[in-house]
């Protein structure tokens, strides 16, 4: 009986639209929490995952060994990769694609690489307009990890701290 009376009583009154209306008020007259985005940039964690990028060894030489755990651990079949056996008896790839419309950046391509040779950068700023813009190469690949190499060596340097 009570529970009805006090229901009533909430009812009349609007006390869900007064609570609801206070909360609106306090962030009305608050500190703005409004980034403009062209000039002003959030934080970005060391950790976080954005565009792929494949890396190269201190020599040039690029760092695939063509073992396809990343193709194989990929959950949206994003990977596709083919390799060769060279002359001097080491495997390397003859083509490794990464399809972004199909990808969900969840970062298990590089967890499983075990030399470090797919990383995902922290870019977020690149667009396509058809579906094939968004359709990585291998050489396209290995030019955004020569252009970012060194702030991917401080990433992977920063996540090291953390393990």
């Amino acid at each position: 009986m009570f529970n009805r009376i006090k229901h009533f009583i909430d009812t009349f009154l609007l006390t869900e639209l007064w609570k609801g209306m206070s909360v609106t008020g306090r962030y009305l007259f608050g500190r703005k929490f409004t980034i403009r985005y062209p000039e002003e940039k959030t934080p970005q964690s060391p950790r976080f995952r954005g565009l792929h990028a494949q890396r190269r060894y201190a020599n040039g030489e690029e760092r695939c060994i063509a073992c396809k755990l990343c193709e194989a651990v990929c959950p949206a079949l994003a990977i596709t990769i083919e390799s060769e056996q060279r002359d001097d008896g080491t495997r390397r790839t003859t083509r490794y694609d990464i399809d972004l419309t199909k990808c969900i950046f969840c970062g298990f391509c590089e967890e499983a690489c075990p030399v470090d040779a797919i990383v995902e950068t922290r870019i977020f700023e690149y667009h396509g307009e058809k579906k094939g813009d968004l359709y990585y190469t291998k050489d396209m690949l290995l030019a955004v990890g020569d252009k970012h190499e060194e702030q991917i060596a401080r990433d992977k340097a920063a996540d090291a701290k953390y393990r």
